[in-house]
């Protein structure tokens, strides 16, 4: 297949005009030319960090239900995705990263790929638990995650923790030594906690600003000392409900290039306006917000595309917000010689756009979504 003339987004970050030409599954050649381009042409979205949409949960353990979300995703321009749990009990969990695993075998056609887990919860702060479930919390513990891990045949790629609860130091080191991604997240950590964490390991944290104490002048917290680490990366949510753009804006310059956009969507994205379930919590839908009952956001109804578009309306220059939600998010779950790039011998996993960011086309694997 071949897409001429179009405004492609390059390897390096930057819009080309050229063609770009696929053969069976995978990008056979990218050409740089002088033209006008009549489309955009952008690498396929990877989200790292969502639970569900159109009714359907990860954390529930369905096969049924994890083919339905997969579909969506890719309908709506993510072909890549890991699937975030909740804080639940451990035979829950174990549930879910076995359907995870039996669907990453599978691979239903028109279906985003799944290339990982994030275990999302439970070693988490109670004080900064969000809407994950408090009936769960627990106290970090590598040899239950080792378990899940075996459970998911080794498809965690990211692990969440509160780095300040008893026994994360040890945890955060032993997960890190095994390849995992450890993220900090719905913590209470000051700056010295967090530090610690980074230094035993962890590189990623968890929907920046959200569940975590703010960067303040005299105490900077958890953002202050991710973002004087340059390997650190950080998750954000741009459904213009949980960050402000202002705090967009300031996200991509405390991490520049490190910014992994996410949607962190629910079962209910997707869903009409009404009550829903996530991780046995009532929660109440109404246009964009979704939140529990005492009126704390529980998570976005918004795609990545929608996202990355926010971004964008936001101020953010598109190459930044582009990279945002593939390249980076892929490289933090080890995916990116596979895909979130334009590239040569990558899968031609696309999305045709029209130059004002109307998604026209999704291509997974070469094949076109329906």
């Amino acid at each position: 297949m071949l897409f001429e003339s179009v405004l492609y987004y390059g390897a390096d970050f930057r819009f080309h005009t050229g063609d770009v030409e696929t053969e069976g599954s995978r990008i056979a050649a990218v050409r740089p030319r002088d033209c006008t381009p009549q489309a955009m042409l952008l690498p396929g979205l990877v989200d790292i960090h969502l639970h569900g949409n159109s009714g359907a949960d990860f954390s529930d353990g369905s096969a049924e239900e994890f083919c339905r979300m997969a579909r969506f995703l890719a309908a709506h321009g993510t072909t890549s995705f890991s699937a975030a749990t909740l804080t639940l009990p451990e035979e829950q969990l174990a549930a879910a990263c076995r359907a995870a695993a039996a669907f990453h075998a599978a691979q239903p056609e028109g279906a985003a790929a799944l290339r990982g887990i994030t275990l999302e919860g439970p070693f988490f702060s109670m004080g900064k638990r969000g809407a994950q479930n408090p009936d769960y919390l627990r106290l970090p513990d590598a040899a239950m995650f080792a378990r899940l891990q075996r459970e998911a045949e080794g498809f965690i790629r990211i692990a969440c923790v509160a780095p300040e609860l008893q026994g994360a130091i040890p945890f955060i080191r032993a997960v890190a030594r095994g390849g995992v991604t450890v993220s900090v997240a719905h913590t209470e950590a000051e700056y010295d906690a967090a530090s610690a964490a980074f230094e035993a390991g962890a590189t990623h944290v968890t929907h920046l600003y959200n569940a975590m104490p703010p960067l303040l002048h005299r105490t900077p917290g958890v953002i202050g000392a991710a973002s004087e680490r340059e390997n650190v990366t950080a998750e954000l949510i741009a459904d213009g409900i949980h960050v402000h753009p202002s705090a967009v804006r300031a996200a991509f310059r405390l991490f520049p290039g490190r910014i992994c956009l996410i949607s962190d969507a629910l079962s209910a994205c997707g869903m009409p306006d009404g009550e829903y379930l996530l991780g046995g919590q009532k929660i109440r839908v109404a246009g964009p917000r979704a939140t529990l009952a005492d009126g704390t956001l529980a998570g976005s109804v918004a795609t990545l595309f929608d996202c990355l578009r926010n971004a964008v309306r936001f101020g953010i220059p598109a190459e930044e917000a582009v990279r945002a939600a593939s390249c980076t998010p892929a490289r933090v779950i080890g995916a990116d010689g596979e895909t979130g790039a334009i590239r040569a011998g990558l899968a031609a996993d696309l999305l045709l756009c029209s130059l004002n960011w109307e998604l026209q086309k999704v291509y997974v694997g070469g094949r076109p979504v329906a």
